[in-house]
């Protein structure tokens, strides 16, 4: 149970628990709330760019998650007939400190989740949580939710403050915007992970074809996934459409919807079709973010991560903002008397830093180099690229979207 001199966190993702790593090892008590009867390792990969890979050797997890993963070495774009458009070295090979990683999003989970209970102590996430409402005064707030599982009442709780680290759909947020909604704007997107040989040497990022005729991120996510030298492949096809209907939320995905435009996309090293036809997982999601909003903290309440600035999932850069925000959290509540200084703190800093990536996710992210060859190419095979644009002006494009999202080697962000 917490006490009115404790943090509460609601949600128990990647950022919650990276937040409650972050509290114990700033000597801050912190108890974390789960809306899921019980935490399993589940979904699809995610990139641990640099600037994310930082804040995870933060909390020493840094040799865990690059043994469980990936390094990748390259980043690779493509047009939708196979052709290289450009290609540059990532992580260390590029520069950075860090690594840039690869990994099961369901394993990195695992890897926060043990640490937290290692920690902390078995009882430091309390699943079957979900959160229904809070009330506070000028000393501390109250918490209120019920079982998932049952829908029974739980016990009140009391913090000092609450945290909300509870995603895109965040019901905390909710509370202070409750005519909010995502934006869609018309782009789909089914996530996938197959067994695969290693393609392009195992430890390349691709990123082949444009979201108006069909886009498609690849990369390893697993190594030697079976004993034989298979790799465990994770695939993101993104489709833009004129109508309105959008995708469920983490469903199951039918591959008919989508597969027929990837059938073409037969290259010498890689069949993109039968990548998705071997698919041992498939789930569909809208591609939809929020529009920024003015204000996080609300008394003795904030938002971090997800909640805080839903992002389009482009660039592999949501997760590592919110290993940022978190990070950013717990080192001002540690040296604060009031931790509500703290939150003004940390939402100055925190959320203008985001506001801008989420419009930039939106307007130029990463695969803008893919859009720009296929206006200038038009959509057709070439035969010398140099005559439409350089590798230099690719690189410049690439370089702008590191330089807003905070890890250009050139311009770093402070945080």
């Amino acid at each position: 149970m917490d006490t009115p001199s404790s943090i509460a966190i609601i949600g128990g993702g990647i950022a919650g628990l990276a937040l409650a790593l972050g509290l114990h090892r700033d000597g801050i008590a912190c108890r974390v709330y789960e809306a899921a009867p019980e935490i399993a390792e589940i979904g699809v990969g995610i990139t641990l760019l640099p600037h994310g890979m930082r804040e995870i050797a933060t909390l020493g997890l840094a040799g865990t998650v690059l043994a469980t993963g990936i390094e990748n070495r390259e980043s690779a774009f493509f047009n939708r007939f196979g052709q290289k458009l450009f290609g540059e070295p990532r992580g260390k090979l590029a520069g950075y400190p860090q690594p840039e990683v690869g990994i099961h999003r369901g394993r990195l989970h695992g890897i926060l989740l043990a640490a937290v209970r290692e920690r902390l102590g078995a009882d430091a996430v309390a699943c079957d949580h979900q959160f229904v409402g809070l009330d506070q005064t000028d000393a501390d707030v109250t918490l209120h939710f019920r079982a998932t599982s049952d829908g029974s009442s739980r016990p009140a709780v009391t913090a000092a403050v609450a945290i909300a680290c509870d995603g895109v759909n965040s019901a905390v947020r909710r509370l202070f915007y409750p005519d909010e909604t995502v934006a869609f704007t018309g782009i789909n997107t089914w996530r996938g992970v197959t067994r695969h040989r290693p393609i392009l040497g195992g430890r390349t990022y691709m990123r082949i074809g444009s979201i108006k005729t069909g886009k498609i991120v690849v990369y390893p996510i697993v190594d030697d996934i079976d004993g034989t030298g298979d790799q465990l492949i994770n695939w993101i096809a993104e489709i833009e459409t004129e109508r309105a209907h959008r995708n469920d939320w983490n469903t199951t995905g039918d591959r008919a919807d989508f597969l027929p435009i990837y059938e073409s996309f037969r290259f010498d090293w890689l069949d993109v079709g039968q990548l998705i036809r071997d698919a041992e997982t498939v789930l569909e999601y809208p591609m939809v973010d929020k529009d920024p909003v003015e204000r996080w903290t609300f008394g003795r309440v904030t938002f971090a991560g997800d909640a805080a600035h839903p992002m389009y999932p482009r660039g592999s850069n949501g997760s590592a903002q919110a290993l940022i925000d978190v990070r950013t959290l717990a080192d001002l509540l540690a040296c604060s008397e009031d931790p509500r200084a703290a939150f003004a703190t940390y939402e100055a800093e925190r959320r203008p830093a985001t506001a801008e990536i989420v419009r930039t996710n939106r307007t130029s992210p990463p695969d803008i180099i893919n859009l720009k060859v296929e206006e200038l190419v038009g959509d057709r095979p070439f035969d010398n690229l140099e005559d439409y644009i350089s590798q230099h002006e690719l690189r410049d494009l690439s370089d702008r979207y590191k330089q807003v999202a905070g890890f250009s080697l050139q311009h770093p962000n402070p945080a």
